[in-house]
């Protein structure tokens, strides 16, 4: 049974920082790909970043250029998100993601998904929510 358990959102203040964490179980990682993703209040769900395992690339969207890391911990299953230099418009849920519709998992198929970095990601943990507010 895949598992995908976010942790490490809160309040923080403008400028400052956060590391988000995603414990992942029962997925392949390694040959295929991880991301965050996030959706602020009234908008659509976007995507953040992502590690392609397979390609051992790391892929982020301009606004976080520069301020947010991705990096994974294959000891502890655990891929985090290092956001720094924190701004209100970073408020959201952010959620980690794997495409789950893959040859390893056939019977797995879901509408809910968001193409990202070439990947269909389509399985989601429950989401941490981060608030970026003085």
């Amino acid at each position: 049974q895949v598992q995908l358990v976010e942790s490490g959102g809160g309040l923080v203040q403008p400028g400052g920082s956060l590391r988000l964490s995603c414990t992942y179980s029962g997925f392949p990682l390694d040959d295929y790909a991880i991301g965050w993703f996030r959706q602020a209040p009234g908008k659509e769900r976007e995507a953040v970043s992502c590690i392609n395992e397979r390609h051992k690339t790391t892929h982020y969207v301009n606004s976080v250029w520069g301020r947010f890391t991705i990096s994974r911990d294959n000891a502890k299953n655990v891929v985090y998100l290092q956001m720094n230099d924190l701004k209100p418009e970073d408020t959201a849920v952010y959620y980690c993601a794997v495409p789950l519709s893959t040859p390893a998992f056939p019977a797995y198929r879901s509408d809910d998904y968001i193409n990202y970095e070439g990947w269909r990601f389509d399985y989601w943990g429950q989401g941490t929510q981060v608030t970026v507010s003085s």
